[in-house]
């Protein structure tokens, strides 16, 4: 059977890589650059706990090493705290790390991953679909071809894949910019993040009145200016001088001591692809979508598409092509995206207006300050994950459905559960291997050895049941799921988001789930067609 290929080595196109590779299907990276990425301290993300989850998943790597897990977050307005959150040590928070130390993980991951092959100095040329695979071809010191069995372009925003497959791109460009700082210096806070909005100090120039601060490593952070809108030029003589003024302000002094370590301009697009698949073609990341104003962070969602059309790929490569399977990527993806950019265009006009009703109605500015951190900190219509309401693979007329606190579709929540080795893990742990997920919530399970339960009650009927199913799937055993009475079944997809919680053990019911959740029943006779070799 054919590799996947991926074209670009970017965190997105690395992470599907590995996520494949978790799944034994192996892919070749196509890499345009020499193999690594420079770094660039003021070019960081911010990782929300299901992504952050995914990536320690894929890297075996706590990223509380290498970024920083926030330890609050603060919103100021003029000289005022509005709000203010403290995350507890055991409560997820969002991740703040370089994007240049994610792709080294990942890197150093792929490196030690037999499945994933990295193509240096590799640059898409065109590519042909058949009925039975794709080439791609390239340029450059190694041009050559490689033979597929599907490929994904996770390219970014000027994606070859895109052009190559002429898939329209609209959207609105420049919707927000920002002068960017990473810096190392002493603020009164350790660990948390700021937005301080008006700040009371003034100055000249081209400069809004918002200013993010993003903790990073070793004493070191990222400063956002949100500029006007327009193409004022932000020289280094006027960044240097806001620096100043703005540590000054928080400091209440002289500005403190600080080492600039990098600057820039970040500009917000905001953009989607028209078709995310094109036959055995996909596009995920930048590639798919362009997001970020108002806090919202557009990594997160790369890594979310390629957590989802990960394992779908996964079980077209072993299992044969399942057309409604592949579609729901797009559908999926493609509806949680536009969702995220209405939300957004929808707030910026009051957000970014200036006056109008935050003078008339009251209460309006605190409004938008906590449409604002809903943004920053992954919450809410501007940052939450998106859920799966309308997937085509949701199951339909289960008579022993019931409600729990996480709706069907959305992501599950990250509770202790019991393997069926007997081991205590996490249920994210568990994610990302291809297979479905069945927690059986059995309160009392936690304090007993595993063999005087695993025999008795209703665990013999659901084991069978469990096996029978019409994909891959494995048994764990809860204590408790938020909303969810003791001895309901949830059945959860390999990327974490809920099918449907049933009241008891309901075999028929969990079969009707499992076949809706892998997109029905696979035509006999269905299969990918198969050439010895990558090139």
């Amino acid at each position: 059977m054919d590799p996947v290929i991926i074209v670009g080595a970017g965190p997105v196109g690395l992470t599907l890589a590995l996520a494949l590779a978790r799944q034994e299907v192996p892919t070749v990276v196509l890499d345009e650059g020499p193999g690594k990425e420079e770094p660039r301290p003021a070019r960081t993300a911010v990782l929300r706990p299901d992504t952050a989850a995914l990536l320690e998943r894929l890297t075996g790597t706590a990223l509380d090493h290498h970024g920083v897990r926030w330890a609050g977050w603060r919103a100021m307005r003029r000289r005022q705290v509005v709000s203010e959150i403290v995350f507890a040590p055991d409560e997820p928070a969002p991740v703040h790390i370089a994007q240049h130390v994610i792709s080294g993980l990942l890197r150093a991951a792929a490196a030690d991953q037999p499945l994933v092959e990295i193509a240096a100095d590799s640059r898409l040329d065109s590519i042909e679909q058949e009925p039975s695979g794709v080439t791609a071809h390239t340029r450059g010191p190694n041009g050559t071809y490689w033979r597929g069995s599907y490929l994904v372009g996770c390219d970014g925003t000027r994606s070859t894949v895109r052009k190559l497959q002429d898939i329209r791109f609209p959207g609105r460009t420049a919707v927000e910019r920002h002068a960017v700082a990473a810096l190392r210096t002493e603020l009164p806070w350790t660990d948390q993040a700021l937005l301080h909005r008006m700040p009371p100090w003034r100055s000249s120039g081209p400069f809004a009145g918002e200013v993010t601060a993003r903790p990073l490593p070793d004493g070191a952070w990222r400063l956002d200016w949100l500029l006007p809108p327009g193409k004022d030029l932000v020289t280094p003589e006027l960044l240097v001088a806001r620096i100043r003024e703005t540590l000054a302000g928080w400091t209440d002094g002289a500005t403190p001591a600080y080492d600039l370590l990098d600057t820039g301009v970040h500009t917000v697009h905001h953009r989607l692809a028209r078709r995310w698949r094109d036959g055995r073609v996909f596009l995920a990341g930048d590639a798919a979508h362009l997001l970020g104003a108002l806090g919202t962070q557009g990594l997160d969602e790369g890594l979310r598409d390629a957590d989802n059309l990960a394992w779908k790929l996964a079980s077209a490569w072993h299992h044969g092509p399942h057309e409604a399977l592949l579609d729901s990527y797009q559908t999926e993806r493609r509806a949680v995206v536009a969702a995220r950019l209405r939300a957004t265009d929808q707030a910026l006009p009051g957000l970014r207006g200036g006056g109008g009703l935050r003078h008339i109605v009251p209460g309006t500015a605190r409004g938008h300050d906590a449409l604002l951190t809903d943004g920053h900190l992954g919450r809410g219509a501007l940052g939450a994950p998106g859920a799966y309401t309308a997937s085509p693979l949701a199951p339909r007329h289960l008579e022993g459905e019931i409600p729990v606190d996480t709706p069907r579709g959305a992501p599950v929540s990250d509770v202790r559960v019991t393997a069926e080795d007997g081991s205590f893990v996490r249920l994210r742990d568990r994610l990302g291997r291809g297979t479905l997920l069945v927690l059986l919530i059995a309160p009392g399970t936690g304090v007993w050895d595993r063999k005087h339960w695993v025999s008795a009650g209703v665990m013999p009927r659901l084991a069978a049941a469990v096996t029978a199913l019409p994909h891959p799937a494995e048994l764990l055993v809860a204590e408790s799921y938020p909303g969810a009475p003791a001895h309901s079944v949830l059945l959860v997809r390999p990327d974490g988001h809920l099918v449907t919680a049933l009241t008891g053990v309901r075999p028929a019911d969990l079969y009707a789930a499992a076949e809706a959740t892998v997109g029905g029943a696979v035509e006999e006779g269905v299969g990918v067609g198969v050439e010895a070799g990558v090139r």
